[in-house]
């Protein structure tokens, strides 16, 4: 998503956050499902029918579709492709591309919204060491998401992990706050100095998600309004967590 304007903080309870939970494990389980059917031949919008498929089997809603006029259930984003990918029967999986799988789904008055970049096949290690590093990162940043620290010690940690290892954090797009609406305050970057933003409190919850690329961090918006390319044309990886703040630490919700 981009930047957001507004910054008022719902905090949820923790009865709250436990329905969030709910629909955050349905976005795992079609994520899993999902991957598994990653393989050379399928196409994108075979991915999509598939989640589309696996949501209502929930009985979930997918939280994409429709939002702001977006056309399906999933962003599938391939190789160059930083997010919101659009699935078509065009775009047919090759052994060696990666692909961003981006889902969300409301259910029982909730969202819950996850990501993740896997390789079709056989991968280079350019690729892998790619997906490893955007992976990790996800996870330097949730070891920050403490009651007490600041929101961009979050941010922080994923562009110091990244640009350590010589890639670089997309600016144009961010994480977001979540809850009873997709997005909502506050706005989570990838990149920015730490001990900076607003307080973290119990009862936040983020989706963090580092979109980071093997070049440069300039990105394209393509002609059908949605689809984030990489300037340079190289690989993207993303991969996203729905995380709340909680005094006992950071409790990702869609994580199974």
């Amino acid at each position: 998503m981009k930047p957001l304007t507004k910054e008022i903080i719902i905090l949820k309870s923790a009865a709250e956050i436990e329905a969030m939970r709910r629909s955050c494990v349905i976005v795992a389980e079609v994520l899993r499902v999902l991957q598994d059917n990653v393989r050379p031949g399928s196409t994108t919008m075979d991915l999509e029918r598939i989640a589309e498929e696996e949501i209502k089997k929930r009985r979930a809603l997918p939280a994409f579709k429709g939002y702001k006029g977006y056309p399906f259930c999933l962003c599938t984003s391939l190789n160059n492709e930083v997010v919101h990918g659009m699935p078509s029967v065009k775009k047919v999986l090759k052994e060696g591309d990666i692909i961003s799988m981006d889902c969300g789904v409301f259910f029982d008055g909730f969202y819950g919204d996850s990501a993740v970049t896997v390789g079709v096949g056989n991968i280079s290690e350019n690729a892998r060491r790619l997906i490893e590093a955007t992976a990790a990162s996800l996870d330097k940043a949730i070891e920050q998401a403490m009651e007490g620290n600041r929101l961009y010690d979050i941010s922080h940690a994923i562009q110091r992990f990244v640009e350590a290892r010589g890639y670089s954090v997309v600016r144009d797009f961010v994480g977001h706050g979540i809850g009873r609406e997709l997005h909502e305050p506050p706005q989570v970057p990838n990149f920015g100095p730490p001990g900076k933003g607003a307080k973290l409190k119990a009862g936040m919850v983020l989706a963090i998600e580092p979109m980071i690329n093997l070049g440069d961090c300039s990105v394209n918006v393509l002609n059908d309004g949605w689809t984030a390319v990489t300037a340079d044309g190289k690989l993207s990886a993303h991969f996203e967590h729905t995380v709340a703040i909680t005094h006992e630490g950071p409790y990702v919700l869609t994580r199974i």
